[in-house]
């Protein structure tokens, strides 16, 4: 099969990621005799740098990391909660039904930065001013800013020049919308990040406390101090059409911090594949794997339509069960054995058909879920011409009438890396948009807006409330092959993030395609599901689909039932991989948007 180039293959190590920047940056403290979490680090610095309009030190990033020496996988929570003052009544009591997606109110503690250091911390070997040398040199000596920030950046000048001046003094350098190639700086974000790692270094020699102090700084020191100020003293529009503050205090951020978890994980052909708990979508992989399990996707042309269909109308199932039971563990009982048993996915694979469905179909398990209203959802689909507004962008990918009208073609951002070790990290930045809400000054970057993704339900599973975490779309993935770590990989993509990983990992398992031509292969994704973003809207038997598969491939879907918009045909997905067996290092990475690279040796 077509290759858009090399599958990389080595013994060294190997990192792969959305930015060439960030997958170089990691290559470069693998060679300076850093470890996958030292690396991963670094890149994950680095793609708060130069992705932007993707992520931003004031955002979330789960990681799933596999240690070599102990042999364990784990999970480390960088999805942090809502303030202590967000309650649904006080939402309500602003006019609020939807949790808008831009401005001030959709903010949560921001959880990157801890979850980062406590990997480092625990599992990394260097030094936190070492490994940040890379990306403040590009904070303040500037790094080539690519199409997809400086199309985001025209699309919001107005919001930046009117309302957002602390942003534009940063994105509109010179009073204009940069020009992509450019060398683009943000001195404020290095001031910050300087001052971050002096005080660490400040405050001893000692590699751990270096480490906390940075932590303490972060969230009790000079960056909690300001966000709190500024959440106290600023509003900021927002869609609402009004101007209000945030809820985030300084004291949210100085009880919090990053946690360890244990994967949720499934076997499926023997592999064993992990993902985060039900605060996130990643156990609707695990849920579709179930289901798939029962069915020959090995006999299937896996650029055909049976293919197409039959993991459409799965994933279709697994996002409906994600509605109706995933949230915070902590607060919700979510039913996980139940949803992954063998025989709820035996009842779940005699829903597929021969034709595609236009209902809303969760399963029905006693004492779990809610009254979801579907055709409420339908009803908020955006016009031509909402993706963005005066008010900002909430989700980067956020856009209708398919491919062609997306502002966004893109969000969110991912990095895997392996090691000689055999220690992988698998990890998803996201959010602290700068379209979706304004830059705090004297820290140069700005506050997160995954609030959007809960409802002002109390019945939901993924309510909004004080402490709870919102459900988020951020879902690394790693597998292990005959109980051996094998593969690290994940994309952005919001709602099709677990879509395109799943395609990906059907063609690998079962129709032999390497790293490389599983990301490269024409891929799709179903809108049929409630978007976990504002307006939350769903649209009923949605297939969106590159257009590299066959005319005949179309025709048949169309028949089946498909409401079937053909896109252009590099437009599916970011994926990117790393793998290891046995002393083999393999990475791929996705050549849509000509920006992501792999590289190793």
């Amino acid at each position: 099969m077509f290759t858009t180039r090399p599958e990389i293959i080595g013994t060294f190590g190997a990192a792969a990621s959305t930015h060439w920047l960030a997958s170089q940056s990691a290559m470069r403290i693998l060679e300076l005799g850093g470890n996958a979490f030292d690396a991963a680090f670094c890149a994950g610095m680095v793609l708060q740098l130069v992705e932007p309009h993707l992520n931003g030190p004031g955002g979330d990033v789960p990681i799933i990391f596999h240690d070599a020496s102990s042999g364990s996988t784990h999970v480390i929570c960088g999805q942090a909660p809502f303030p202590a003052a967000a309650t649904i009544e006080a939402y309500r009591n602003l006019g609020i039904d939807l949790v808008p997606a831009t401005g001030l109110l959709a903010a949560t503690v921001p959880g990157a930065f801890d979850a980062w250091m406590q990997m480092l911390r625990d599992q990394g070997t260097m030094r936190f001013g070492d490994l940040m040398k890379v990306p403040i040199r590009y904070a303040k000596k500037g790094y080539p800013i690519v199409k997809g920030a400086t199309d985001v950046i025209a699309s919001v000048e107005p919001l930046l020049r009117e309302h957002w001046h602390a942003s534009a003094e940063i994105y509109l350098p010179n009073g204009a919308v940069p020009i992509p190639g450019t060398l683009f700086k943000n001195k404020r974000l290095a001031k910050t990040w300087k001052r971050l790692v002096a005080e660490a270094e400040a405050a001893s020699s000692d590699r751990a406390e270096q480490i906390e102090a940075a932590r303490n700084a972060f969230y009790k020191g000079f960056i909690a101090e300001e966000i709190d100020r500024f959440c106290r003293e600023e509003t900021a529009i927002d869609q609402t059409g009004r101007e209000n503050g945030a809820f985030l205090r300084g004291d949210d951020m100085a009880t919090w911090r990053a946690g360890y978890e244990k994967p949720v994980t499934y076997e499926y052909h023997g592999h064993t594949v992990c993902k985060c708990g039900p605060w996130s979508q990643g156990p609707t992989l695990l849920q579709n794997l179930a289901v798939l399990k029962g069915i020959d996707i090995a006999g299937m042309d896996p650029l055909g339509p049976d293919f197409v269909h039959t993991v459409a109308e799965v994933i279709k199932l697994g996002f409906a069960d994600r509605e109706m039971f995933y949230g915070d563990p902590n607060f919700v009982d979510v039913p996980m054995d139940t949803l992954l048993s063998d025989a709820y996915a035996e009842r779940r694979r005699a829903l597929i058909g021969p034709d595609a469905s236009l209902d809303f179909r969760p399963g029905e398990i006693e004492g779990h879920g809610w009254a979801f209203d579907y055709a409420a959802a339908v009803a908020r689909q955006p016009k031509p011409g909402d993706a963005l507004s005066k008010s900002g962008g909430g989700e980067p990918t956020v856009g209708v009438g398919g491919f062609k009208a997306k502002l966004h073609a893109k969000d969110t951002c991912h990095i895997d890396v392996v090691d000689k070790h055999g220690n992988m990290v698998s990890a998803t930045p996201s959010g602290g948009w700068l379209q979706s809400s304004p830059t705090i000054p004297t820290l140069g970057f700005c506050l997160g807006s995954r609030g959007q993704m809960a409802w002002l339900d109390e019945t939901s599973p993924s309510a909004l409330g004080p402490n709870r975490r919102p459900r988020t779309t951020l879902t690394p993935s790693f597998v292990l092959r005959d109980g051996k770590p094998y593969m690290a990989f994940g994309t952005p993509g919001g709602d099709q993030q677990d879509q395109w990983q799943l395609i990906m990992l059907l063609r690998h398992i079962h129709h032999g395609m390497n790293l490389q031509e599983a990301i490269d292969a024409p891929s799709f994704h179903t809108e049929h599901q409630p978007s976990s973003f504002f307006p939350r809207h769903a649209s009923p038997g949605r297939l969106m689909a590159e257009g590299r598969f066959s005319q005949d491939t179309f025709d048949i879907l169309k028949s089946k039932g498909h409401d079937l918009v053909v896109g252009e045909d590099w437009s599916e997905g970011r994926l990117s991989a790393v793998s290891w067996d046995d002393g083999i290092v393999k990475a791929g990475a996705n050549p849509r948007g000509m920006q992501g690279y792999a590289v190793g040796r």
